[in-house]
């Protein structure tokens, strides 16, 4: 049997008289295309581009949570240091289970258990602190206050920050979600969720 024979005129024409399809066909072909093209610039970045990078996209991203207090990676160190903070990881599972900051629990348990930690500063974050930016200016609103982690683990990392396995041992692992943050200094091993991982 002869294979079919392919036109590719055809398939524009058809597409033509279908706006929306083709809208969307070129969407998507530019959405398979983005990591592609950011993970190369991340890549190319040094250590002193990659913490200009991530700091920069963390004042873009407050600007959705602009009545939340931030710390600095260095002060929340030394305020963890001297045991005045509670981290809490508003990151999905799957994340936690590759890294967390030393000490912090998860926004669940903290949210059942806050009376835990009602001597220590709740210091939120997430792989660049806008998911953490945004649970932090939500629990304001219930009156429990906390602040968030400017440039998240990104940044702790960056400044030189450990983090630790699920186990509580020194890892250089962190998960970073996805290309366009894989901003971790190259010494580290990034992990990431795949495109169908983030869809579904």
């Amino acid at each position: 049997m002869k294979a079919p024979y392919f036109n590719p005129s055809k398939l524009l024409g058809a597409l033509k008289t279908n706006r929306s399809t083709l809208m969307m066909f070129a969407a998507l072909a530019a959405l398979l295309m983005l990591p592609f093209q950011v993970q190369g610039s991340a890549r190319a970045l040094d250590d002193a581009g990659k913490k200009d990078a991530v700091y920069r996209m963390y004042a873009d991203y407050k600007k959705a949570f602009p009545a939340v207090r931030d710390i600095s990676p260095r002060d929340a160190r030394t305020a963890f240091d001297e045991g005045r903070v509670i981290f809490v990881d508003t990151r999905q599972p799957e994340e936690m289970s590759v890294s967390m900051l030393p000490g912090a629990v998860s926004s669940d348990e903290y949210l059942r258990h806050s009376e835990r930690y009602a001597d220590k500063t709740a210091v939120a974050y997430c792989t660049i602190s806008y998911r953490s930016g945004l649970f932090a200016r939500d629990q304001a609103e219930q009156g429990l206050a906390m602040v968030n982690l400017k440039g998240g683990i990104l940044a702790w990392i960056l400044e030189g920050g450990p983090v630790v396995d699920a186990a509580g041992n020194p890892t250089r692992s962190v998960h970073v979600y996805g290309d366009k943050w894989d901003l971790a200094t190259d010494s580290w091993e990034s992990v990431k969720f795949s495109l169908w991982e983030k869809v579904f």
